[in-house]
């Protein structure tokens, strides 16, 4: 895997401007904040983003992936405000779960999730080596 930054450009924080990458892909449906039985357990937004990102690595360990394996990361938001105000409890919730690994990544605000209680959506690819 590469981190493609091209020279001279600023270093962007807590993503990468673009991965290059092969090997075996695996695509990660988009997971939201409720736990493996389908039940919410908090509506608070840094819960359920780390609720999220907890079942992105269950789902890539079935395919024998780790965090370090994902590439890119979109991130659906139903209030930018509210995702914003969470940066400090993300970060925390990320570098516990994912590490200190930054992929690409989009985060967009949506008007609506099919889930109702569901604040935030977040999407993976993930590549192993070879």
């Amino acid at each position: 895997m590469q981190v493609l930054q091209p020279a001279g450009w600023a270093r962007p924080r807590g993503y990468a401007n673009g991965i290059a990458a092969s090997g075996r892909t695996v695509y990660v449906s988009g997971m939201i904040g409720w736990d493996a039985q389908g039940q919410f357990h908090t509506d608070d937004f840094a819960g359920q983003v780390r609720q999220a990102l907890q079942n992105i690595v269950a789902v890539l360990a079935e395919a024998g992936a780790l965090p370090e394996h994902i590439v890119r990361m979109n991130w659906y938001v139903l209030d930018k405000k509210e995702y914003v105000a969470a940066y400090p409890q993300i970060g925390v919730a990320y570098r516990e779960i994912i590490g200190k690994h930054f992929p690409a990544m989009t985060a967009v605000q949506v008007a609506g999730l099919i889930e109702d209680r569901a604040r935030v959506e977040i999407e993976v690819t993930a590549v192993l080596p070879g």
